[in-house]
């Protein structure tokens, strides 16, 4: 059993909810400009998102109804561990990623530390809707980046700032918690007993509401492919 979460116990529960947030979308429930939300995918009332993601980023997203919790996660103080899977436009070298990994000086300081790699492009990650827009005459690359800090917009401009500018960013973890096959606009809603230190666990995958339909009941274990939404 993973730490801060307990089964059969009188302590009370708070609910934690692990999505996968489509491109497009912004981290919050409303939007007077009518832009894609997270009420177009999740319907539970009064969980309040840990830690924002922009909304031309992708990834995971975690909300809880727990204050404590949400404060733990998102407090750079805490120094939680954020995982992401970067394109990047240029070819990476042993400068530019040792310059990431040391930190990098932007306008609003120096960042911290960071843990940088080349990687693959990883097997498990969706295609893009919309798909990336690169030139075909300068090749794009892929970093795995964790930081420990978040700044506006700061894994952007970390590597605009080497000359390798972003042209997708994913987030898969956040501390020990994973997008674990999560498909944009799923989630899955957690039941933890929480202690004051996050944990790492996962229940039955939950495909996102969209307005304008119906909630569709989702059987144990299974997965449903959330439909699109209309592009305003």
């Amino acid at each position: 059993m993973s730490p801060g979460i307990k089964k059969n116990t009188t302590q009370p529960q708070s609910r934690l909810i692990l999505f996968n947030k489509p491109y497009e979308v912004l981290s919050q429930f409303t939007d007077e400009a009518g832009r894609a939300t997270l009420a177009d995918y999740i319907s539970k009332k009064q969980v309040y998102v840990a830690g924002r993601l922009d909304r031309d980023s992708e990834g995971l997203l975690l909300l809880t109804d727990n204050g404590q919790l949400q404060h733990q996660i998102a407090n750079p103080a805490k120094k939680t561990w954020k995982t992401y899977i970067v394109q990047v436009e240029g070819a990476p070298d042993d400068n530019a990623v040792q310059q990431l990994s040391q930190g990098v000086e932007l306008k609003d300081g120096l960042t911290r530390p960071a843990r940088v790699r080349q990687i693959e492009e990883p097997e498990w990650l969706w295609e893009r809707d919309p798909p990336v827009r690169f030139r075909k005459t300068v090749p794009d690359h892929w970093l795995e980046i964790q930081i420990q800090e978040g700044k506006n917009r700061q894994v952007r401009r970390m590597t605009a700032a080497v000359g390798l500018p972003t042209l997708r960013l994913v987030r898969s973890r956040i501390g020990d918690w994973t997008l674990d096959h999560l498909q944009p606009g799923e989630y899955n809603l957690l039941q933890i007993a929480f202690e004051g230190k996050p944990a790492n666990a996962m229940d039955t995958p939950r495909h996102g509401r969209r307005h304008h339909r119906k909630k569709s009941a989702v059987s144990h274990g299974q997965r449903k492919k959330p439909q699109g939404r209309n592009r305003r």
